[in-house]
């Protein structure tokens, strides 16, 4: 389970049998479709045995972090990412009452909860995004996740935030088509029709330069 990188370049940072076995699902999905929406209707059923099965992820991969590029507190682990740039898989730690900041991915995904509960925000933007440093959000789905519920990530609900409202810490494992932790994407404050880039990184490797 220590970090292997291969001769094409991908990483695993946990590799076992069952994770494995998705990660080449997924590539091999991603090798055979371009179009997003049927990357991730083919992934969704693999998603959700993983989702289902506790007994593959380290305890390691679920603790919190003092310091990070989502809040303090909140914990990046990256667990995979394809030497391509086209495919990153990573475990979301939050404390209790802990929340991310409104954010976007630029990438299709899937995200499911595999620990704890949460509450998710999705915006809308409403500008067209030509002022630099403004936005204009507005909340268009407000749910709440338990162990097992998962959401696809697509252009249409790119951008969201998310809070743990159980007593305990929360897991969400994200699959992602890119490498989410070192692009540069965008941080939003609601509140003050605001927009700034930032990146996340990873807390267990560091991005390519």
């Amino acid at each position: 389970m220590t970090q292997q990188t291969t001769a094409a370049g991908d990483e695993w940072l946990l590799d076992t049998p069952v994770l494995r076995q998705f990660i080449e699902t997924v590539n091999q999905v991603r090798g055979q479709e371009a179009d997003p929406r049927r990357i991730v209707a083919a992934v969704r059923p693999h998603f959700a045995r993983l989702l289902a099965d506790a007994t593959w992820l380290p305890a390691h991969f679920q603790e919190t972090a003092e310091e990070s590029g989502m809040g303090r507190g909140i914990g990046m682990w990256l667990l995979y990412r394809a030497g391509d740039g086209g495919l990153a898989f990573s475990a979301l730690v939050l404390p209790p009452g802990a929340q991310t900041p409104v954010h976007d991915h630029l990438a299709w995904g899937l995200v499911g909860l595999y620990r704890g509960e949460q509450d998710e925000e999705v915006f809308q933007r409403q500008d067209d995004a030509s002022a630099p440093g403004h936005a204009d959000l507005v909340v268009s789905l407000r749910q709440r996740l338990r162990p097992g519920d998962f959401y696809e990530l697509l252009p249409e609900n790119d951008i969201h935030r998310v809070r743990t409202i159980s007593p305990f810490t929360s897991v969400s494992l994200h699959l992602l088509g890119n490498d989410n932790g070192c692009i540069w994407r965008h941080r939003f404050h609601p509140e003050h029709n605001q927009v700034e880039p930032f990146r996340s990184g990873w807390l267990n490797v560091p991005c390519r330069e």
